[in-house]
C-alpha cells in the first residue's frame, strides 16, 4: 500500500531542523507570511486545505486565551488532531503559521467590508430616514440614494460581527500589532495598510457625498474608526456583552458624524 504524501511529507518535516523547514517555506510564500490562501488553496491538494483550517481553528482558541507566546507547536498539532510534523509540512515553523494566520483572518474581514460597502445598506434592513413615513424630518435633508454613510454604518456592522465570531483573532491583532518589536511586525504592517485602504475609501465616498470638517486629518480619522472597531468589539466581548450591536455600530459612526459638517445639505 503507498504511503500517504502528506503523512511521508510530515514525518519528513519533523525530522528536519525548524530552520530548513521554516527556510522551505520562506522560499514558496517570499517570507513575508501574507500570501493569499487561495494562492495556498491552489497549490496544495483538498485534504491538505482542510488540515491547514483546522490548524487555524485550534491556533486561533489557544493564542486567543493564552497569547502567541505561549502556544507551542505540540499544543497546536494536539488541539487540531494531528502530528507536530503536519504542523511543520503545512506552515514550516510556528511563526509561519501566525503570520498566515493573520492574513487568513483579514481576508475574512477585508471580504465582509467590501461587500458591506458594495450592498451600501444597513445589514439589519432598517429604512433610512427618506424612507420612512412622512419622509425626512423638516429642515433636515434626507440621505442620497446609495447614501455612503449608510454603506459605512453597514462596514462598521460586519465589523462588529467580525469580531463576535472571531474573538481570538481580534485579541490576536490587539495584542501583537502595536508590539515592538514584533515577529510579525512586516505582516501587520501589510495588512492593517489592506484595512485601513478600505476603511479611507470609505470615508473618501462620505467626503466626496457631504461637507466635511477639512481640518481633521484623515489619516487620523481612518485610524480612530479602525482602531475602534477593534476596541469597541472586543470590550463588548469581554466586558458588556449586554451592549448591543446596533449600540456599539452607533457609538463608531458617531466618530464619522462629527466629521460631516452639521445641518449641512448632501453634496449635489
Amino acid at each position: 500500500m503507498s504511503k500517504d504524501p502528506e503523512d511521508t511529507g510530515a514525518a519528513m518535516a519533523e525530522a528536519a531542523s525548524a530552520d530548513r523547514a521554516a527556510s522551505g517555506v520562506a522560499q514558496e510564500s517570499a517570507g513575508t507570511g501574507t500570501d493569499s490562501l487561495e494562492a495556498a488553496k491552489g497549490r496544495r491538494p483538498a485534504r491538505t486545505t482542510a488540515t491547514r483550517q483546522k490548524l487555524f481553528d485550534a491556533s486561533m482558541a489557544l493564542i486567543g486565551e493564552r497569547g502567541a507566546a505561549n502556544v507551542t507547536v505540540d499544543e497546536i498539532a494536539a488541539a487540531a488532531g494531528v502530528s507536530k510534523g503536519t504542523v511543520y509540512y503545512n506552515f514550516g515553523s510556528k511563526s509561519e503559521l501566525i503570520a498566515q494566520l493573520l492574513r487568513h483572518g483579514v481576508d475574512i474581514l477585508k471580504a465582509r467590508l467590501l461587500g458591506a460597502a458594495d450592498a451600501g445598506g444597513p445589514r439589519s434592513g432598517r429604512p433610512r430616514k427618506a424612507d420612512k413615513a412622512g419622509g425626512a424630518g423638516a429642515g433636515s435633508a434626507a440621505p442620497p440614494a446609495g447614501d455612503p454613510l449608510v454603506a459605512m454604518e453597514a462596514m462598521i456592522g460586519q465589523a462588529m460581527d467580525f469580531m463576535a465570531e472571531y474573538p481570538s483573532f481580534a485579541r490576536l491583532w490587539v495584542s501583537e500589532n502595536w508590539r515592538i518589536p514584533s515577529e510579525w511586525q512586516g505582516t501587520f504592517a501589510v495588512l492593517r495598510g489592506e484595512l485601513l485602504e478600505v476603511v479611507g475609501q470609505a470615508v473618501d465616498n462620505v467626503a466626496k457625498a457631504y461637507p466635511v470638517d477639512e481640518s481633521v486629518p484623515r489619516g487620523s480619522l481612518e485610524t480612530a474608526i479602525f482602531g475602534a472597531c477593534f476596541v469597541v468589539g472586543l470590550d463588548r466581548q469581554t466586558y458588556n456583552p449586554e451592549r448591543t450591536r446596533d449600540q456599539s455600530v452607533a457609538a463608531i459612526m458617531a466618530i464619522m458624524r462629527g466629521y460631516v459638517l452639521k445641518d449641512a445639505p448632501p453634496r449635489g
